[in-house]
Formats: C-alpha cells, sequence, structure tokens
C-alpha cells in the first residue's frame, strides 16, 4: 500500500534528528581515528621527555590505549554531528538553505526550529568536550586548546558575522581538522608520540573528506552563487572544481603509496581504487545538480573504503 503524503511527513519529523545528523558524512569522522590509531600498532607507548640529546620514552609497552581510542572516536564522531547541526541551523536562519537540491535540512524544511537545532548542535558539542576533557587528563592538557578551536572553527564554519566557509575556506577547516587534526591527534592519544606517518596518514584522511565536501559544493554552485555563498568551486568555477576532485582523490593515492614505504600492506587500500571510477567518470563527464547526488554517497564510499583498507594494512604491517 502506497505512504500518505501526511505518513511521508510523519516520517521525516521522527527522523529528523538523524537526518540532520547527516549519517553519509560520518566516514569522514570514523576514517581519521582509524587511520590514527593503525599507525600507532606497535609504536612505543608512554610518557617521553627531552633530556638535552633526544626524546625519552618511559615506556616499553606497544601499541594503542584502546579506551583512549574509542574516547577519541566519540569526539571525533560528536564533532562530525555538531558541525552538521551547526551548519544546517547557521545557513536555515540565513535562507541559504531555501533554495538546494541536496537532501533536506531541518531548519530550511521547517521538520525543527533553529533554537531545537541549535541545542542539538550545542549538545554534541558537549559530548565531544567531555570526551576530549578525559583523553585531556590522561595525556596532555594541550588537548583542550586543540579541542577549543576545533569547536570554535566547526561553529565559524558557517556560523558568526563572517562564516569561514562563505569565503572559500571550508576545504582548509576539513583538511586541517578532519584530516590532520583528527588523525595526528588520535595516534598521540593512543600512544602519546606523534611521526611523519601519523601526518601522512591525516593528508589520506583530509584529501578524502575534501573530496566529499568538493562533490558537495560542485552541485551547489548554481543555488550557493545565487545566495553570495562564496565557496570555493563558486571562486574557481565549475571545470577547475572537477579538476580538484580528481586531484584530491589522486593525493590520497599518493599518500597511501608514501605510507607503504614505511609498512608494506598499506597498499591495501589501493584496492579502494575500483570503487573511484564511477564518481570520477561522472564528475569528468560534466555531471551536474541532482544528478551529482548519487556521486555523493559514491564517494563517501572511496573514503570509508581507502581508509579502513589502508588502516587494516597498516596494522597488519607493524
Amino acid at each position: 500500500m502506497a505512504r500518505t503524503a501526511h505518513g511521508i511527513h510523519d516520517g521525516l519529523v521522527m527522523n529528523r534528528w538523524v537526518i540532520g545528523a547527516r549519517i553519509r558524512t560520518l566516514p569522514a569522522a570514523v576514517v581519521p581515528v582509524a587511520l590514527g590509531s593503525a599507525v600507532a600498532v606497535d609504536l612505543p607507548r608512554g610518557v617521553g621527555w627531552w633530556d638535552g640529546e633526544g626524546m625519552v620514552v618511559a615506556s616499553a609497552s606497544l601499541g594503542p590505549v584502546w579506551w583512549r581510542v574509542a574516547l577519541a572516536t566519540i569526539v571525533s564522531l560528536a564533532l562530525q554531528v555538531a558541525v552538521n547541526y551547526a551548519n544546517d541551523y547557521s545557513d536555515g536562519v540565513k535562507g541559504i538553505d531555501d533554495i538546494r537540491v541536496g537532501p533536506t535540512r531541518l531548519v530550511a524544511s521547517g521538520l525543527a526550529s533553529p533554537r531545537a537545532v541549535k541545542l542539538a548542535a550545542y549538545a554534541a558539542f558537549g559530548i565531544a568536550g567531555v570526551a576530549g576533557f578525559a583523553l585531556a587528563a590522561v595525556t596532555s592538557w594541550w588537548l583542550l586548546v586543540v579541542g577549543a578551536v576545533s569547536m570554535l572553527a566547526g561553529w565559524a564554519y558557517t556560523g558568526g558575522p563572517k562564516p569561514y566557509g562563505y569565503l572559500g575556506l571550508g576545504e582548509v577547516f576539513v583538511f586541517v581538522f578532519f584530516g590532520l587534526v583528527a588523525t595526528v591527534g588520535t595516534t598521540y592519544v593512543a600512544v602519546e608520540t606523534v611521526n611523519w606517518q601519523s601526518i601522512v596518514a591525516g593528508c589520506i584522511a583530509g584529501t578524502l573528506a575534501c573530496a566529499l565536501l568538493v562533490i558537495n559544493n560542485l552541485r551547489d554552485i548554481p543555488t550557493d552563487r545565487e545566495v553570495g555563498k562564496r565557496t570555493l568551486a563558486v571562486r574557481i568555477g565549475d571545470r577547475a572544481t572537477r579538476l580538484v576532485f580528481v586531484a584530491l582523490l589522486a593525493g590520497s593515492l599518493v599518500g597511501i603509496i608514501a605510507l607503504a614505504t614505511w609498512r608494506s600492506l598499506s597498499l591495501i587500500g589501493l584496492m579502494a581504487l575500483p570503487l573511484a571510477v564511477a564518481p570520477v567518470r561522472a564528475v569528468l563527464g560534466g555531471a551536474t545538480g541532482a544528478a551529482l547526488i548519487p556521486v555523493l554517497g559514491a564517494t563517501g564510499k572511496v573514503q570509508l573504503a581507502a581508509g579502513v583498507l589502508t588502516a587494516v594494512g597498516l596494522a597488519l604491517g607493524a
């Protein structure tokens, strides 16, 4: 039996917070934690100090402290959800989402009030803050500064008087915070050390996350331009944005190969390459508007597969 329009609306209302959380974007939170913890496998664990000549590790234990990795996962997921709700709120109250091609937004669609969505964002930020405080307490209080900056950056992406997401800097935020900070931070809380491999892994996570954002912004070029939202895609134009997307995916592959010089099984991550064929073909083929929605989903699959497979390779190669 076909569902009525009223029934469909009721279903949307019941699932509105799942819709607002944008579940399909969560791989951007999972991948850096997976990579950061995989880098930490078999690394010396413990607090170090500088003796005037080099770093001395105070513990001979190896590998991650897994309960810390679990907390890092909570921090990353909560921040991703918080940013999604914050963007929904800020874009909604500014009328940015009134005309859109992509998935439903809570404020713009009227499924939730602006105040409720803002409180949901605060709640998610709060969860991230509590988990982050616990990690800082057992590692370094400097993590509180990193966490505070991350939260501020998450809100200012589309919020505040001059949101930098409207200035073409969104990809910079995603690369830094959902790439480098999340990955290197996970390695640090897992073993209390950082190495060049964690930075390379962070670049992999960052380029994959940016590829997802670039597709989203490519799809929204016409509507973003109309409302004055100057994303990177709007600034550089349709053709250049498509090339940036391909370059980002290629950059993640280069990063995987670089990690293989340390742990050769990292090359398992290249098994995700076939998944990239369809989205690259669609983007270079000129897909626009609604035709880019499945490309967004396909790119998310590439992100998750490449990140998790590379993490598996890193862990097995330790």
